[in-house]
């Protein structure tokens, strides 16, 4: 049973790591560090949408604007981190 939940922690990190990529990459085309021009660039950037997007989405429609400003990773990498605590300290120690 740990096993199960070792892994979704490590996937949730994962998630996690593609969200900072996503951030990070849209303050780079922002900023105009990096173009989507360079076919890597489009792939990674085509990848971190599909797996963020659907996550994103319903939180943006929830969230008031801002301004420009995008909460809702801020939102999800919250929830993750809730998420890992609750597994790691109150759900594994129960079923162990």
């Amino acid at each position: 049973m740990n096993a199960i939940f070792l892994l979704i922690l490590a996937i949730l990190d994962l998630y996690k790591l593609v969200l900072i990529i996503t951030i990070v990459m849209s303050w780079l085309f922002t900023f105009g560090v990096i173009n989507r021009y360079n076919q890597v660039v489009d792939a990674v950037w085509n990848v971190c949408t599909a797996l963020t997007e659907p996550v994103l989405r319903p939180i943006r429609n929830i969230l008031p604007s801002m301004g420009g400003l995008d909460l809702s990773p801020l939102v999800v990498f919250f929830a993750i981190l809730f998420l890992q605590n609750f597994i790691r300290y109150d759900l594994m120690p129960a079923l162990t």
